[in-house]
């Protein structure tokens, strides 16, 4: 098995389905795989679980050598603002929050 990001991408993808995310679609395949996403690689490449505020909720990535790796950023329509903030285990197995829109 990779262990490096872009090894890893290939094998994750492959393994995404509605039942790893009840937020998958077959035509979006990385929706609702941002923290176990990152929660993987994070056990397989090391460095920090991040996390930003995205449309729909929370979203989870990485840091990996002091570089960005976002292996699930193709389930957003347009880029995203990322904030790096770092984030725990804990949080990213609680998965993702939804964002709180005020009324």
């Amino acid at each position: 098995m990779s262990s490096t990001p872009a090894g890893l991408l290939e094998i994750l993808s492959d393994c995404w389905s509605i039942e790893t995310s009840s937020q998958w679609l077959p035509d979006n395949p990385a929706r609702g795989q941002c923290n176990v996403t990152a929660l993987v690689v994070h056990d397989l490449c090391g460095g920090d679980i991040l996390t930003t505020e995205a449309p729909g909720g929370w979203h989870f990535y990485n840091r990996i050598e002091g570089s960005r790796c976002d292996l699930t950023a193709s389930q957003f329509a347009s880029p995203i603002d990322y904030a790096d903030i770092e984030s725990t285990r804990a949080e990213a197995l609680a998965g993702p929050r939804r964002s709180v829109t005020p009324p």
